[in-house]
């Protein structure tokens, strides 16, 4: 399929002329376009002769403010993160998007059924999910000697060296709590009461003159790979490009995963709603959705996708133990909570940010 890519215009908005044989899906690029691509664009394309015309940027919740603000839209459907798409449907900048237009799973069971708890919303339908997680260099460990749960980040004693971190109160708050025992679903109570938080730097006390502190999601793999750091946090599709398409010797801890799910929005004035619409419920299907899982080791956010998610690219690596969302790597997993985060954002970095200048 011919792809395009149209330059930005003025506002932040993209050229591309309305129509009805023709819908625009604007991404993020890179892999995560070509997984979208394969698996949504062309089958859509195939099965109603509707051409998918793909749009990369940074980051498609910008450009979409700015077209629907502007009264100038082009964009049809836009992948966002869970956390832009409440926030611009909040502002009436997004379409709704009702959970009956989406497909049941293939054994009939209801799609909002289906759907991982926090894959759905009033304007907004999950695709993939990610997750931050604790990984580590397998060859600096001997056999039987690795970490294997998210405590074991915390144990200097039994697993010295340097720690590498997200330079962030997110995900960190919530780790320190699972490493210190409190089971994923109490969580996020817990954090919302003083003795939660207190708990939780306790916890990360314990090994702040340790940690290397990282901003972008390029740096944990090549910390490990330098040898900078023992283990470190980590987004887990960074850490499996770089050991399957790298070789490089890197292993992912699944106990305490935090994971968050991207998606589609329609922007409020889209040129071809109802194909857009279309395009949103057929690509959120148990099938594709696993299919995209083959290109990406973003997990699918239906229950019903798991079993159907076969080989990587390569054609020989099964993607199912690299996916956050694989049963068996979901069992101490936590859902991040945005509404948590809209409340508290500003006060627990600025305490996290007085604890790291303590």
């Amino acid at each position: 399929m011919k792809r395009f890519i149209l330059l930005t215009t003025m506002l932040g908005g993209f050229a591309l002329p309305a129509a009805a044989d023709q819908i625009a899906v604007l991404g993020w690029g890179g892999a995560y376009t070509t997984s979208q691509v394969e698996a949504y664009h062309k089958p859509f394309t195939a099965k109603t002769g509707v051409t998918v015309v793909s749009v990369d940027t940074d980051n498609p919740a910008t450009p979409i403010k700015a077209q629907v603000e502007s009264g100038n839209v082009t964009t049809d459907v836009a992948s966002v993160e869970y956390a832009d798409a409440v926030r611009l449907c909040d502002e009436g900048l997004l379409e709704e998007i009702d959970p009956s237009i989406l497909l049941a799973a293939p054994d009939g069971t209801p799609a909002e059924e289906d759907f991982l708890p926090g894959s759905l919303a009033e304007c907004f339908v999950a695709t993939d999910v990610f997750s931050t997680v604790l990984a580590y260099d397998a060859s600096k460990f001997a056999e039987g000697a690795a970490p294997e749960a998210l405590a074991d980040f915390f144990d200097l004693e039994q697993f010295p060296g340097k720690r590498g971190m997200r330079k962030s109160a997110k995900v960190n708050l919530e780790m320190a709590l699972m490493a210190d025992g409190v089971p994923a679903a109490e969580v996020y109570d817990l954090l919302r009461t003083d003795e939660g938080v207190e708990r939780a730097f306790a916890k990360l006390d314990a090994i702040k003159n340790q940690i290397v502190w990282w901003e972008a999601g390029a740096q944990p793999p090549q910390l490990l790979a330098d040898g900078e750091v023992a283990m470190t946090i980590a987004y887990n599709g960074r850490i499996f490009n770089a050991a399957i398409t790298e070789n490089k010797p890197f292993n992912i801890v699944w106990d305490g995963q935090v994971y968050e799910v991207e998606g589609w929005v329609i922007p409020k004035g889209a040129p071809n709603l109802e194909l857009a619409k279309d395009f949103v419920a057929f690509s959120t299907g148990a099938e594709p959705l696993a299919k995209a899982a083959e290109w990406i080791s973003y997990g699918p956010p239906r229950k019903s996708s798991a079993p159907l998610v076969g080989t990587f690219m390569d054609g020989k690596t099964e993607m199912a133990p690299h996916l956050p969302t694989s049963p068996e790597n979901m069992t101490n997993a936590l859902a991040s909570d945005y509404e948590f985060w809209v409340d508290h954002d500003t006060e627990l970095n600025e305490r996290f940010n007085a604890w790291l200048a303590g």
